[in-house]
């Protein structure tokens, strides 16, 4: 038997292919919405299907409900300018993820999500950690 003639589960079944890919896409962004950073439940083609856009990769992008419903059809970056939540840095990502740098893409990403890069406990500038609320000083109490 030769390997052209091997039978895949994903060509037997295309609703298992599209949805591993879509899958794929929402990890990329770990399951964040590119335009608003809230969690993404959808795709949205960058393109849309009815301006002609295709469902490719480089058109789409994970999107949660409400961003995909309010942009609709409209053009991408005439849309996210004018939305309260609009981030230099993300409009740059999306630009890199229609180019096909999905790297630079998720880089930009990271960049425009601080507080998830950094720790969540802060150290003293001299390398002593921060004591806690509740950890008290028992030795410096006097009776």
């Amino acid at each position: 038997m030769h390997s052209r003639d091997a039978v895949f589960l994903e060509d037997l079944c295309p609703k298992l292919r599209n949805r591993r890919w879509r899958q794929s896409i929402h990890l990329h962004t770990s399951n964040r919405c590119i335009y608003c950073g809230k969690p993404s439940e959808s795709i949205d083609h960058v393109f849309p299907l009815s301006r002609g856009g295709m469902s490719v990769t480089e058109n789409c992008v994970p999107a949660c409900l409400s961003c995909n419903g309010q942009k609709s059809d409209a053009d991408v970056f005439d849309w996210y300018r004018r939305q309260r939540f609009y981030d230099p840095r993300r409009a740059m990502a999306i630009r890199a993820w229609i180019d096909g740098d999905l790297r630079l893409a998720l880089r930009l990403l990271q960049w425009a999500q601080p507080e998830h890069n950094q720790s969540s406990r802060p150290d003293r500038p001299n390398g002593s950690r921060a004591k806690r609320d509740d950890e008290q000083d028992w030795g410096l109490r006097t009776a």
